[in-house]
């Protein structure tokens, strides 16, 4: 089979050939560019040169020989774009390695820290030395939701202003153009299952404008507010959604929607409030993604969301990532039970927090299996670590991890 023809039956609840593996095809399957630069090293990989797609937690892009090497099933549609040098700027990660910035990121150092500024000056995000990745250092709604000028805020939060590639295109039809003949572009040249990032996020746009406390105290005491303000949002997604997908439609094979809306001990909120505030307007967004594309649907959704998972079944979603299996009710073996044949598991393949970081290759590999004998039954099951492989995990336990989703994750013929 195809990578594509592998990714595809196993959201469809097939049995391919083999599980189907993620790495980095989208924001929380990826891989720390410390981590990377030192992986290449260990596999005696030829030196290319560190490219950070993603400012704010430090992403590697992987290229095709270790994709290739390691049988890797996704690619991200951003990998289309800013293939030029004047995309790239110099910088050096915090151990000291060379690598490349997105040119349009202003970063600017400071004693003992680097920033990151919007276009119009503000700092949005700092790194203090010893620290491995940005945290946002301001929130547009703090003080004030002025909801007419939403969207121009959104260049003033880290998580919405700080662009990875396709990065920031130019508006209008010429930036649509764009978009789409890179789309095409990529889908000619991989048969890898393409993943389209789009965001769409509710109850973290939320928290990325107000700050968390704030926009849970809106949630909580002023609901008429809260609707507006998702309203708004909403809004403005449908708007993206129609050209993002009229755009990249034909080219793309999943579309990727974010919000955390789990914790270590369970949902940040209850059933309830998402039932509010949040389950009709995903059900809105996803339907809509139906109408206008032949793509599933996943949602990025950290933490422990077992007791929200039935509404977001109900509400249209086909795969949710990363599958957080340390956090409360997210036992694979009860997820997959209760829920594997009407929501694909993208995730949950290998524990991040403290398997792949502190266990040795033998206990890594020993964990991969489990993990993938009790997800990979009857399909519905892509392999991926739990999020991101962070700076400090040892190469010899990444490469243990593959080779064992490489053993285990064969389906009798």
């Amino acid at each position: 089979m195809t990578s594509r023809e592998r990714v595809l039956a196993a959201l469809d609840h097939r049995e391919a050939d083999r599980v189907p593996v993620d790495l980095s095809g989208h924001r929380s399957s990826g891989i720390a560019a410390i981590a990377y630069a030192r992986l290449r090293r260990f596999l005696g990989l030829a030196p290319r040169p560190i490219r950070v797609y993603d400012p704010v937690q430090q992403l590697a892009i992987v290229d095709d020989d270790l994709l290739q090497l390691l049988g890797i099933d996704t690619i991200e549609l951003g990998r289309a774009f800013a293939l030029e040098d004047r995309y790239w700027q110099e910088w050096v990660l915090p151990d000291g390695t060379p690598c490349l910035m997105p040119s349009w990121v202003n970063l600017e150092r400071q004693t003992e820290r680097w920033v990151i500024r919007s276009p119009a000056g503000r700092e949005i995000a700092q790194m203090p030395d010893g620290v491995l990745y940005f945290e946002q250092t301001y929130w547009p709604f703090v003080e004030n939701d002025d909801l007419d000028g939403l969207r121009k805020c959104l260049s003033e939060s880290m998580w919405t202003g700080i662009a990875s590639p396709p990065g920031p295109l130019v508006a209008g039809p010429e930036g649509t153009q764009l978009l789409a003949s890179g789309a095409k572009w990529l889908r000619e040249r991989t048969d890898r299952a393409i993943i389209g990032l789009f965001g769409g996020n509710l109850l973290e746009m939320g928290q990325f404008l107000y700050r968390n406390d704030n926009f849970f105290l809106l949630l909580g005491g002023n609901p008429e507010r809260a609707h507006e303000f998702l309203d708004r949002v909403v809004e403005m997604h449908l708007e993206n959604l129609e050209r993002f997908l009229g755009a990249v439609g034909p080219y793309i094979d999943i579309i990727l929607f974010g919000d955390d809306l789990g914790m270590q001990s369970g949902p940040q909120i209850s059933p309830r409030m998402y039932r509010e505030f949040f389950f009709p307007r995903e059900q809105r967004m996803w339907r809509r993604v139906k109408e206008l594309a032949p793509v599933k649907i996943q949602l990025h959704c950290c933490g422990g969301v077992r007791e929200l998972l039935p509404d977001l079944i109900e509400a249209g979603l086909d795969a949710i990532n990363p599958v957080q299996i340390t956090c409360r009710g997210m036992d694979a073996a009860g997820l997959k039970r209760d829920f594997g044949s009407r929501l694909t598991f993208w995730g949950g393949g290998c524990d991040t927090r403290e398997v792949l970081s502190r266990g040795t290759p033998g206990e890594v590999r020993d964990h991969v299996r489990r993990q993938v004998e009790i997800l990979k039954p009857g399909g519905g099951f892509v392999f991926q670590q739990v999020h991101n492989i962070m700076a400090d995990v040892p190469p010899e336990n990444i490469l243990a991890m593959y080779e064992a989703v490489g053993e285990a994750g064969r389906y009798s013929a």
